[in-house]
């Protein structure tokens, strides 16, 4: 399969507050396939931002955007609908993964979201961070997630905090297979607390990733803070990651 490059538009979110129509346009010169999306700056609606990104070529992985889940179920499918995505992509905070019984309430919440974005055509694809690698009673918290996950959920997996929580992303890429249908891409000396930097700058061992990543659709380039120009870095991942793509 082949995969598609985009690029988190929360990277540049600094960026798009001055100048929107700007720095997607300099986004599509790049090279970028596409982008994924974590909400819009004031004053710019889903349908100039969905008209913007089609008159550039650019598509949609998916967005970041509350679960649907209880009184505002149908609206967040509707909203996801208008912006043209297929999948919604969500996570909780270190807080909902302390102990057994709030993992087991998390995954309650995922299968009901993906449940009902199955019956609306869609998918919901959980975005992890470091504390799903965390432990509790001396299991992975992430191999708790799994056995009570919906098979109809999916996963956007960030490498960057797989390896930052202490696991090896490739293992769990290659044992999600199929379900891990996006990648979040990131580098840098994953350490927490710490900038991170342009793909292949930092620590993490992106080709090893990719020889098992035959089922990723994108391929997202994701920077929640940089050491670097974060433009500079965006654009540096891309080149990086054109080489090593097959």
């Amino acid at each position: 399969m082949k995969k598609k490059i985009g690029v988190q538009l929360y990277s540049v979110r600094n960026e798009l507050g001055k100048d929107f129509d700007g720095v997607i346009a300099k986004i599509a010169e790049m090279g970028y396939d596409g982008i994924e999306l974590a909400g819009l700056p004031a004053g710019v609606t889903p349908e100039k931002a969905v008209k913007l990104f089609k008159s550039l070529g650019l598509g949609l992985s998916g967005a970041h955007m509350a679960l649907p889940v209880g009184e505002n179920k149908n609206k967040i499918i509707d909203d996801a609908k208008a912006l043209g995505i297929t999948t919604i992509i969500g996570g909780k905070g270190p807080n909902d993964f302390k102990t057994a019984d709030l993992v087991k309430k998390s995954c309650e919440i995922f299968n009901e979201a993906a449940n009902a974005a199955k019956d609306a055509g869609l998918r919901v694809a959980i975005h992890n961070h470091w504390w799903e690698f965390g432990k509790i009673d001396g299991r992975l918290v992430f191999d708790m997630m799994l056995e009570q996950l919906d098979p109809c959920v999916f996963f956007e997996v960030d490498t960057y905090w797989v390896k930052t929580g202490g696991s090896d992303p490739v293992s769990i890429v290659k044992s999600l297979g199929k379900r891990a249908p996006l990648l979040h891409i990131k580098d840098g000396p994953c350490v927490q607390g710490q900038p991170m930097l342009a793909a292949g700058k930092g620590a993490m061992d992106f080709p090893s990733i990719l020889k098992v990543a035959d089922h990723a659709e994108w391929l997202v380039v994701e920077l929640d803070e940089c050491a670097t120009d974060m433009l500079e870095a965006v654009k540096g991942s891309l080149v990086y990651l054109k080489k090593i793509v097959k």
